[in-house]
């Protein structure tokens, strides 16, 4: 499994439009440190990345995992929609995201992905996920910030949810509530894959990412 940032965009392929997006973003995330007249020493003990890979990553060179990213933008106090332009500053009453600009942030070995839909400004960041995670792919989640919860609504076959040293599994037309400012994964429980969205929203009050025991809700329909 790869845990890399694959970003690509609509009809886009592993080629010059996904090198173009990535480019962007390393870009964005320079401008925006520079506007914040953040040195790399200062931005790598503000967001708890090497200074080393921030480096690599703004000069194009390294490609970060999902993880890393949100540091990314945590560190420079916006959403990680806002660092890959899926969301729109102003106070426009609605903001429409077309199906060529969705980002796929996350490949996995057998054809699983992992889209960033739509999300709002930070520093409260809330953002709309769709995941697809094929037999025997499994994501592991470092600890998000401080009260960070995640609602979950599986399509189609099993997610199985491991937080806390415990599996939570959910069927298809089930959801979940979950805190997720610990360590935590999303596999796929069965032989056929898995379809499930996920809203993501992060309390911009305490963007430090500390580790503390999770609790988890289920509702299933009747």
């Amino acid at each position: 499994m790869t845990d890399k940032v694959n970003i690509l965009t609509g009809d886009a392929s592993p080629g010059e439009t996904a090198q173009a997006v990535h480019a962007a973003m390393a870009a964005r995330m320079a401008s925006l440190r520079k506007a914040r007249g953040l040195s790399f020493d200062q931005f790598a003990a503000r967001c708890g990345v090497s200074k080393g890979m921030l480096v690599q990553i703004e000069q194009g060179k390294a490609n970060p995992s999902i993880g890393t990213l949100c540091r990314i933008a945590s560190g420079l106090g916006v959403s990680v929609a806002e660092l890959l332009e899926v969301a729109e500053s102003g106070q426009r009453p609605v903001r429409v995201v077309s199906a060529n600009e969705v980002s796929t942030l996350w490949t996995g070995p057998h054809g699983g992905t992992a889209c960033l839909l739509i999300g709002s400004e930070g520093p409260d960041m809330l953002e709309h996920w769709m995941w697809e995670l094929r037999p025997g792919e499994r994501f592991e989640a470092q600890a998000h910030p401080r009260g960070t919860q995640e609602l979950f609504h599986v399509l189609e076959g099993e997610l199985v949810l491991e937080l806390s040293g415990g599996g939570y599994r959910i069927a298809a037309g089930s959801s979940a509530h979950a805190r997720t400012d610990c360590e935590h994964a999303y596999a796929c429980g069965g032989k056929k894959k898995v379809r499930f969205t996920m809203v993501v929203l992060e309390p911009g009050r305490d963007r430090r990412l500390v580790a503390k025991k999770g609790a988890i809700k289920m509702h299933t329909p009747k």
